[in-house]
């Protein structure tokens, strides 16, 4: 079964070009991604830990500014469609529902300079081989 949870975009400088570009983040329990538009580099982060007792959301400093978004999801805990709270940082990302709290932690793993897309589908690519 695929799954749909987080699917926005944010306009931003990129990291790696430098050009001001659509930044697409995706998010589903197995993977989280960050792609530039621009360039289709892509930051991926893994899930750390999923929780419905935290209050608040993770947010580390890290190299770059961070990005608190806020974006519309259907909850993977309670399935109400409502605002979600997304931070994205060089080194984390994070995404709580409004709703009933539940906040899924991922933590930078890779970064990729090319495409290592989730489709529409929730599914993840793997990259092509070297």
């Amino acid at each position: 079964m695929s799954e749909q949870f987080i699917f926005t975009r944010y306009r931003t400088d990129c990291y790696h070009c430098g050009e001001d570009a659509d930044q697409i983040i995706k998010a589903v329990s197995a993977q989280a991604q960050v792609i530039c538009s621009n360039c289709g580099a892509t930051r991926i982060f893994i899930p750390r830990f999923e929780n419905t007792e935290v209050v608040g959301v993770c947010t580390p400093l890290g190299r770059y500014d961070i990005w608190t978004l806020e974006t519309g999801a259907r909850c993977k805990n309670c399935g109400v469609e409502g605002a979600h709270d997304l931070v994205v940082g060089s080194n984390h990302l994070t995404t709580r529902c409004r709703n009933c709290g539940y906040t899924h932690f991922y933590r930078f793993n890779l970064e990729y300079i090319g495409q290592c897309p989730i489709d529409e589908e929730g599914e993840v690519s793997a990259p092509p081989a070297p």
